[in-house]
């Protein structure tokens, strides 16, 4: 089930960043962004845990997919697509209708989901990840 993140799941979600990102986001983070005004924060759930979370930003009438991230145990299990639906869903009732996102280069499961989802590669950014250091593929998706 996806549904919006709440502060009960704050935990879960941080420890989920520890185990999915080489630089991932702290507690503090995760809930200083939850209440953001053009933030919008999404769980998968299943039997009261967290498998995946996600944030989408909107802001000027544009979305940034800014975190999405599903355990490993529970990936291929369709949880990284129901998280995009639900972003694609809130971007649509919110009248944005181009979205953007940033994966490491490295990241083809990522970027073959994105891909389905309509995003195509648009940039690189040299060098902009770190632990260990990597380039950024700049992906857009627009909807007419």
């Amino acid at each position: 089930m996806i549904r919006r993140m709440t502060a009960a799941d704050l935990e879960q979600v941080a420890e989920l960043e520890q185990v999915c990102f080489s630089d991932p986001w702290s507690y503090r983070q995760l809930e200083e962004g939850l209440p953001a005004v053009y933030d919008a924060y999404f769980v998968a759930v299943q039997e009261e845990r967290v498998q995946g979370y996600a944030v989408l930003r909107v802001l000027a009438g544009e979305g940034e997919i800014q975190r999405i991230a599903v355990l490993p145990a529970c990936r291929k299990l369709g949880t990284g697509r129901e998280l995009m639906a639900a972003m694609a869903t809130y971007a649509r009732a919110k009248e944005t209708f181009s979205l953007s996102l940033e994966v490491r280069d490295s990241n083809l499961a990522a970027r073959n989901l994105y891909e389905s989802y309509g995003f195509r590669a648009t940039a690189i950014r040299k060098d902009y990840y770190r632990n260990p250091v990597e380039d950024a593929i700049i992906m857009w998706r627009h909807e007419d």
